[in-house]
Parts: C-alpha cells; structure tokens; sequence
C-alpha cells in the first residue's frame, strides 16, 4: 500500500510517499481502507518536532530520540472496513467508519488497523468521507473539555480562536449546550463564526478583547495565542478557564489555583472510546453541528498542505482525499 513516511524531524520536505506492507488486522481490530484524512496542528509539531522547552524530554520519550518511532502521521480518518479480526462484533465489512488515530498516528496510509473498542464510529450518513474526517480530534477535544466545564443554559462562553477546527466545533457545542457565545477572531474570519451561531464576534485586530466590560463564565482559549491575565480580567469569580493547547500550568496558573476559586482545565486527551464520536455524529445528522473545510488536497499534495497548515492562519480543518471518488 502507499503511505506518507517521515524518517526525520524537519520541515514538510521530510514526508515522502511510499510503499510499505499492507497492516493485517488482530483478532479485535477492523482494517480500515482510509477514503481521506487531516492535517492536524498536533500532526506539523510531530513531524517538526516543535515543543517548548520543558516538555523536550518527553516529547522525545513519546516521539522518539534520534528520530521518530511512529513514521506514519495522521491522527483522524474516515474510510470503510474492509475486513475484520475474528472477535469484532460491532463492524462488519462494508461499514462506513470515521476515527480517531491519536495513540498510533498512522492514517497516513491506504489503510489502517484500528481496535474496534477505540474511538471509531459509523460515519454520518449525511457527510462525505473528507467532512466525516475532520470530526474525530476537533470536534471530540471541544467537547470534553465543555462537558469538564459543566455548562449551563444561559452561561456566558467566550471562544478565542474561534474560526479554528477545535474553536470552530467550541463556538458550535457551546451554543448546542445553550451559552450565550462570543467568539474572538479575525477580520476575514468574521462572518464564518457568526455563520456557526455565536452571538457576538470580536475581531482582535482592531479590538481588544479584555477591554469590554463583560464578563464570563466559560472561557475557552482553542489557540494559546490570549494573554491568561487578560483572560482573567474577564472570568467570573468562579468561572472556568480551559485551554486546550497547554498541558501544565505555569506559574501564573498554579497562582490563580492556589489564590482563586477560578477553575483550569488544561489539555487532556478525550477518552479513547467511540461514546463522543456517536454522540457527534447524532448532532451531525440532525443539523446541530457542521463541518468547516477551509482546503482540500490530494494525497500526493500532502507536503504542501502541511506548508499551507503550518501558517497558522486556516479555517476549520484542511483535509486530504487519500482515494478520489469517495463522496458516497
């Protein structure tokens, strides 16, 4: 089958299309035959191997040393299974998947094996294969960190970086959740978010987000671009901060912890079971949650869609079609 392999840390030219052995799926595992997949943010810091400082050792622990050990990237899929290990019960050939591959990566690739128990799903019949691909790491990482959040009809969110893949789906499952939504982006960027349902829109390029007098709830940085002691200025005495970017806090944050009863909620990996997936695709099939495709590229294009997501300026997710013809 073909892949894209990366063998070294770099820029987009280390990925290289190749061919490598078709997986054989175990007793409790489906193979997947990959219709289309993303480019994630998290994909570009693997393959680029850009991490701060204090989490060099255990990048390199997780990713590899010298070079890395996972040499197959993509992290979400949709595809169809094409066959089954003998003790699957919940797949059967022809089913139309989508998943999450965060542990593996691997989706890469013309096919995948994926454990039958993990974060896969049926597709939504209502998306293609490229739109049912770009739900699994967004959609999933904004909605459990709104569930940890615990918010309440009428509750006052605001999302900042709200026309990306995880603050596209916040603006959205927040609204779902009944939060009065401000979104904060910018000036192109504005109609799009407005588009998804949020109440106000803040364009950060010609205002300042902590200068309003308005207080909240829920705030929900999707980009780590915010200043914390701006978004502190805004959150409510006993409101709750989530950043979805930042796996520890800093100093400023154990502060805040030690001295407030304001509530972090850092970055967590969603639970490695299919539960969110099927709840999405519920939302999705009765129109309570869209999919925002900013780019699609062809799977031998993939070098240049990582050039194109390592800007730091796409919207919504930037997909890729592993096979044509695959609307249905």
């Amino acid at each position: 089958m073909k892949a894209i392999v990366y063998t070294k840390y770099g820029p987009p030219d280390v990925l290289q299309l190749k061919e490598i052995e078709k997986p054989i799926p175990k007793d409790n595992e489906i193979l997947v035959k990959v219709k289309a997949t993303t480019v994630t943010v998290a994909d570009i810091r693997s393959r680029s191997f850009t991490v701060p400082p204090a989490f060099w050792l255990p990048a390199r622990i997780t990713l590899g040393f010298k070079q890395p050990k996972k040499e197959i990237l993509g992290m979400e899929l949709a595809g169809i299974v094409e066959s089954v290990g003998k003790d699957v019960k919940r797949f059967k050939e022809g089913d139309q998947v989508f998943a999450a591959s965060l542990v593996g990566f691997g989706a890469y690739a013309e096919y995948k094996c994926l454990p039958e128990d993990g974060p896969v799903s049926m597709k939504p019949k209502n998306l293609s294969f490229e739109e049912a691909a770009a739900i699994p790491i967004g959609a999933r990482t904004a909605l459990f960190h709104l569930r940890k959040a615990n918010i309440q009809s009428g509750q006052r969110v605001l999302v900042y970086g709200a026309s990306g893949s995880v603050g596209s789906y916040a603006v959205q499952l927040a609204k779902y959740l009944e939060a009065e939504v401000t979104g904060v982006c910018s000036s192109s960027n504005l109609e799009l978010v407005k588009s998804l349902g949020a109440d106000k829109v803040i364009d950060y390029t010609i205002e300042d987000f902590s200068s309003n007098d308005e207080s909240y709830d829920v705030i929900f940085e999707a980009v780590n671009k915010s200043s914390f002691t701006d978004c502190m200025k805004l959150l409510k005495k006993d409101g709750t901060y989530i950043n979805v970017t930042e796996p520890l806090p800093n100093a400023r944050m154990l502060w805040t912890q030690l001295t407030t009863s304001k509530k972090l909620l850092l970055s967590r990996n969603s639970p490695e079971t299919a539960e969110a997936l099927n709840f999405l695709k519920e939302l999705v099939e009765s129109g309570k949650l869209k999919v925002v495709i900013d780019r699609s590229y062809a799977f031998n294009e993939i070098i240049e869609a990582h050039r194109y997501v390592e800007k730091g300026h796409k919207k919504g997710n930037v997909v890729i079609t592993v096979e044509q013809n695959n609307k249905s």
